[in-house]
């Protein structure tokens, strides 16, 4: 892998990942942009425990632009993007409307290919191994900045989902606390080490690969719909050895991933058949916070699902989800995963 550090005409940093080393990237951005402004501010929700962002300045924030106006997109003669060459394999950049910035953060555009109408499932076995090794440099890089206490690495897709520009891309955002879901799995593991000696998320991972919600096996990967899941297609990957976080996976694991991940991705846009529009999702990866002292407790692992919950139906969280963050299944875990079996590639 190629990594080539370089500037935006404002100032923000953009890298460029490139499989081989003869990649040029001398381009220079030449748009007459003026320094980002940004104010997010983190407040503490006292009855919660937990924090909240605050970003105003992100309801200007570009909103679904036609495609020739893409800020994704290689830039052209005569049309500059956010990407000054004409033409990339990946590329990772500070985002120009982040929701944590400065001292409260740091939020990042990874673009996993300069073909606007492809998919991550799209992606070549190649190209999606030098996403997980950009995933992977840019979650060593942010842990080790100060005031970083967690580094997330996801993607939405679809406009279901809430997306606001089509090309396939995803972000990376550095947070100065461990986020809920994460602290919630730590306190859990904790109790359960306490009770029984044991890891709860290796326990929870050879309990479901003994049962009937596994929807692919590899040699260093499982994927499964978990027991309780909330969403009505919901798989976790996880790899067999349990790390921290990507920068401890094995490159036996690392070399498995791209066919494994790729095949959910494809599994995930036929549940409805081809006649839907391609599936939404969020693939979400769960990393240990960077500075926790139970950080060796945590398992990485990846959770993907779909809001889509039915032929031209989607899940919306009612008043029980929204309001009290208390889950209603519409659809079993059991015949979630049979349905995933189903639509295997050929």
């Amino acid at each position: 892998m190629k990594k080539t550090v370089t500037h935006l005409a404002d100032g923000r940093e953009l890298i460029y990942f490139d499989t081989h080393d003869g990649a040029g990237r001398d381009a220079v951005d030449r748009r007459p942009l003026e320094p980002v402004v940004s104010a997010s501010e983190i407040r503490h929700d006292p009855l919660l425990g937990e924090h909240v962002a605050i970003a105003s300045h992100r309801q200007g924030r570009t909103y679904h632009p036609p495609a020739d106006a893409c800020p994704l997109c290689p830039s052209t003669t005569g049309r500059h993007s956010e990407i000054p060459a004409h033409d990339y394999e990946v590329v990772v950049f500070e985002n120009r409307f982040p929701s944590l910035s400065g001292a409260n953060g740091r939020c990042e555009v990874v673009c996993f290919t300069s073909d606007h109408q492809a998919s991550f499932a799209d992606l070549s076995e190649e190209r999606a191994a030098l996403v997980l090794d950009a995933w992977t440099d840019r979650t060593a890089e942010l842990s080790a900045r100060d005031g970083v206490e967690q580094v997330y690495c996801f993607e939405n897709r679809g406009a279901e989902i809430g997306v606001t520009l089509a090309h396939p891309h995803g972000q990376i955002y550095a947070f100065p606390f461990a986020t809920p879901r994460t602290a919630t799995m730590l306190r859990n593991a904790a109790a359960h080490r306490a009770r029984t000696g044991r890891n709860l998320f290796e326990d929870r991972l050879e309990e479901e690969r003994k049962g009937e919600r596994v929807v692919l096996a590899g040699e260093h990967w499982t994927a499964f719909v978990p027991y309780a899941a909330r969403w009505p297609y919901e798989v976790h990957l996880y790899p067999h050895r349990r790390v921290a976080d990507l920068t401890a996976l094995g490159p036996d694991a690392r070399a498995e991933f791209p066919r494994m991940y790729r095949e959910l991705l494809r599994r995930f846009d036929r549940i409805f058949g081809t006649d839907e529009p391609p599936t939404p999702y969020i693939a979400a990866w769960h990393q240990a916070p960077a500075t926790h002292a139970d950080r060796d407790e945590f398992a990485l692992h990846l959770e993907l699902f779909t809001v889509r919950r039915a032929s031209g139906k989607l899940k919306y969280l009612a008043g029980t989800e929204s309001g009290m963050g208390a889950f209603m299944n519409d659809v079993s875990p059991e015949s979630a995963a049979d349905r995933l079996r189903e639509v295997k590639s050929a």
